[in-house]
């Protein structure tokens, strides 16, 4: 496969077609899970969401290059994706699409992957180095990108995660999604300690009990890795985010006042308000 680089890496092509350009990068915060089926998705299409509501310019990437569902969840048809870029067809800024208006119009912008194929799965290490390194352009002309990862540790997962300024390790109460989330905090941990580590308990049935699943993870970290990954928040569980997800449409814009979206934006708000912070040894 060939890769296209967006023109806007190289200083001496054009300006790219979003004017909205920053003096410093955007914050690049990748969500992720061990495993499957917690609602990872779902969390990154609505902290994307939030960060919009909170007035900030935001990119949600579908980086799960293996099982991409981004676009399929939003209901959105969008006629170019990042197979066409990496192919070498389009460029990368040439393939975001806008949702709920934009990014800077209420809504935010989507750089969709290609749901229903595997094309992505088997890239190369050079060509997931060169996604990275586009991200992090695009990362000029936002506040913020959301980066939808696969679930679990594999190679390029792994990859495009080290490109992150933050990670937020999605849980629930499950003890498979506990272990397997606790393994991926490792991975990275190892990998890219620079990266910053976040959890959000997802899916809990009461605040207790997310709380009770967070001290659990942050106690396995603490005691073997030497450093506890930070609350970002506990999302309740609720029946209308699955009604959203089978209507197509973004859980904000149908019912802004769910629980699962208040508890999104407090998220979101974390994340506007922290600076960038070392991971400190306890």
């Amino acid at each position: 496969m060939s890769f296209m680089l967006p023109k806007s890496m190289d200083r001496s092509n054009r300006l790219p077609k979003t004017p909205q350009r920053r003096v410093e990068p955007g914050t690049i915060i990748a969500v992720a899970s061990g495993k499957g089926g917690v609602g990872k998705t779902f969390m990154s299409i609505t902290l994307a969401s939030a960060f919009a509501n909170l007035g900030e310019r935001t990119l949600l990437v579908d980086g799960d290059l293996g099982l991409a569902n981004v676009d399929v969840q939003l209901g959105i048809a969008p006629e170019t994706d990042l197979a066409a870029v990496i192919a070498g067809w389009i460029e990368l800024e040439d393939a975001v699409i806008n949702v709920d208006g934009g990014a800077g119009k209420g809504g935010f912008d989507v750089l969709p992957g290609r749901s229903g194929s595997g094309a992505l799965a088997e890239l190369s290490p050079e060509e997931v180095a060169r996604l990275a390194a586009g991200l992090s352009s695009l990362s000029l002309q936002y506040d913020k990108i959301v980066l939808d990862l696969g679930a679990g540790i594999e190679a390029n997962c792994m990859r495009l995660a080290r490109a992150a300024d933050k990670a937020l390790m999605v849980i629930t109460d499950d003890p498979s999604s506990m272990t397997d989330g606790y393994a991926f905090i490792k991975v990275l941990r190892g990998y890219a300690p620079d990266v910053e580590q976040h959890i959000a308990i997802n899916q809990a049935p009461n605040r207790a009990t997310g709380q009770q699943t967070y001290e659990a993870i942050a106690m396995a970290c603490r005691q073997f890795l030497g450093f506890r990954p930070t609350l970002a928040g506990v999302v309740m569980r609720d029946e209308k985010v699955r009604e959203a997800v089978r209507r197509q449409r973004t859980l904000i814009s149908t019912d802004p006042k769910a629980q699962p979206i208040q508890d999104a934006i407090a998220i979101a708000q974390t994340f506007v308000t922290r600076g960038k912070r070392p991971h400190l040894p306890i």
